[in-house]
């Protein structure tokens, strides 16, 4: 009976326990925490009445205490480092609650400090996130964590230099791939690349090496006080070993002249030669001594004897210097001297003008008519009476081809009033059917409507022909020379005072409107009605 009695309450006492406990916890830890569960426990990440702290939570989780502390990786990002623990990784939801709720697919990467570029957008995350890429042995024990990885290289890549150029790979190399080193500037070594250096595969220079049994490029350690370790001395030791004393590095063909003193030799070099390259003077071998006493020792006779004088060429420094073959040293005076002296707009002409014809250049000239260089625009509109022997300067000067001195009463045709203050444009320069402007002299008629259209439209043609200047004068077009009493009909009495509008009506014919001068009757019934 006591027994019985006995087991009643420690039953009780059992049930009473297990309702206290449920109304404390309010669900069982995952089983990360799952050591944490008991009363005695609660207070290891609860406050006596308050909630969770973070404090708690960085006591027992160091590694990302650490990391929060450096100011790395993602829980040091603006989106985390502000909230608390409990926010992401909730509690007493079960053993198999996921506690962390991280995607890898949709995670953004750039959070954690280190972005992925380049290749490492393209490689799963598996690939980097392993357990022997970690160098904390606890961190290193876990499953499936992200935690533990350095930003450094060479924690994941294995360093092809050894430690001998430091461990910031990135100073050289991209993410994009190893081999490409365009991050690398050579210029910031104690050798800076300059000419076709700057063109040259690095393992030309920087020979691959054995060193304890690994095969690795040589990048420190070279000798390059002289041009000697990499290029042979075609020179046998003749000039020094101070290769650049003559040459440059963009190429061995090329000397540097401002460091070899040329004057020493016979032969100083002045203007263009100072660019010329050495081979060129120095056919074969830089110890050839060339020609020098005459220009024609090295340059070929343009004007292919067109100055020799008794069979002998005379030497191009006769016109020209070092400085250049253009433009010719020959001067305007020394020009003045021959048959065909320079004035007017041909001082202005260059000497290819005259003298450089279908390509070719020719100095000796034998004609000096105008048409010789001037193409004769006249065409057969001018007759020997005008153009004699085609010289030009019967009309024409050298100062300018728009100048004309021309005494145009020799033509039969005295240019008086208005004609006098024209241009000869104005009356010889014509449109012919096919839209082009042509000059006429000869063929142009020695009529006014050759030039000024009839306004009459033929009413006073005689023959053919209207002699405008029965009526007008060369000032204007009002007919000043009209007299009304010289036709058939005498104006008189209330006939004088009338307006010429009153009688000589407008017409229209053909097209065109114009008034009527030739009345075809005189009667006073034709212009005055009668009364009956």
């Amino acid at each position: 009976m006591i027994k019985s009695q006995i087991s009643k309450i420690i039953f009780l006492l059992i049930v009473l326990s297990l309702e206290i406990s449920a109304q404390i916890s309010p669900g069982e830890l995952t089983s990360f925490h799952a050591n944490l569960e008991g009363l005695s426990n609660c207070t290891k990440c609860h406050e006596l009445g308050k909630q969770v702290l973070n404090s708690k939570c960085l006591d027992c989780h160091t590694e990302i205490k650490f990391l929060i502390s450096n100011n790395r990786g993602y829980h040091s990002s603006g989106e985390v480092k502000s909230k608390d623990c409990w926010y992401c990784h909730s509690e007493h939801h079960g053993r198999n609650f996921r506690i962390i709720n991280f995607h890898k697919d949709n995670f953004n990467h750039s959070k954690t400090g280190f972005s992925l570029t380049g290749s490492h957008e393209k490689i799963d995350c598996e690939k980097c996130h392993q357990s022997k890429f970690i160098s904390d042995p606890k961190i290193r024990k876990r499953k499936n964590t992200y935690l533990g990885l350095n930003t450094n290289c060479i924690s994941c890549h294995e360093d092809f230099h050894k430690g001998s150029l430091g461990t910031d790979c990135a100073s050289c190399h991209n993410t994009e791939k190893f081999n490409d080193v365009k991050k690398f500037d050579h210029n910031k070594t104690q050798f800076k690349l300059t000419g076709s250096h700057e063109s040259v595969e690095c393992a030309k220079c920087h020979p691959s090496e054995n060193k304890n049994g690994i095969k690795q490029i040589k990048l420190k350690g070279l000798s390059f006080s002289n041009c000697t370790p990499c290029h042979s001395d075609v020179h046998k030791g003749a000039f020094g070993k101070d290769c650049k004393s003559c040459h440059i590095t963009k190429s061995f063909k090329i000397i540097n002249q401002s460091a070899f003193d040329h004057s020493r030799t016979r032969f100083p070099l002045i203007g263009k030669h100072n660019s010329v390259k050495c081979n060129d003077c120095h056919k074969g071998s830089i110890k050839n001594k060339p020609l020098f006493a005459k220009c024609i020792d090295c340059h070929q006779d343009f004007h292919k004897g067109e100055f020799a004088k008794n069979s002998i060429a005379t030497d191009c420094k006769s016109c020209h210097n070092e400085m250049g073959f253009s433009p010719s040293l020959y001067t305007i005076e020394q020009h003045n001297q021959l048959k065909f002296k320079l004035d007017g707009a041909h001082l202005a002409i260059p000497c290819f003008g005259c003298h450089k014809k279908d390509g070719e250049w020719k100095f000796r000239i034998t004609k000096f008519d105008c048409q010789n260089c001037h193409q004769n625009v006249h065409g057969n509109e001018l007759t020997e009476k005008f153009l004699p022997g085609n010289n030009c300067q019967n009309c024409h000067n050298t100062s300018s081809w728009r100048t004309i001195s021309f005494n145009h009463s020799g033509t039969g045709i005295e240019l008086i009033g208005k004609h006098s203050k024209i241009e000869c444009r104005d009356c010889h320069y014509k449109i012919e059917v096919d839209n082009k402007r042509k000059f006429k002299f000869v063929s142009l008629k020695n009529e006014c409507t050759e030039c000024h259209k009839d306004i009459h439209f033929g009413q006073f043609e005689v023959n053919g022909k209207s002699d405008c200047l029965k009526c007008h004068s060369f000032e204007n077009w009002k007919p000043d020379k009209f007299s009304h009493n010289n036709t058939r009909f005498s104006l008189e009495g209330a006939h004088s005072k009338l307006k010429c509008s009153q009688c000589h009506p407008y017409e229209k014919r053909n097209g065109n409107i114009f008034i009527k001068y030739k009345l075809d009757d005189f009667k006073c019934a034709f212009c005055h009605s009668q009364r009956l």
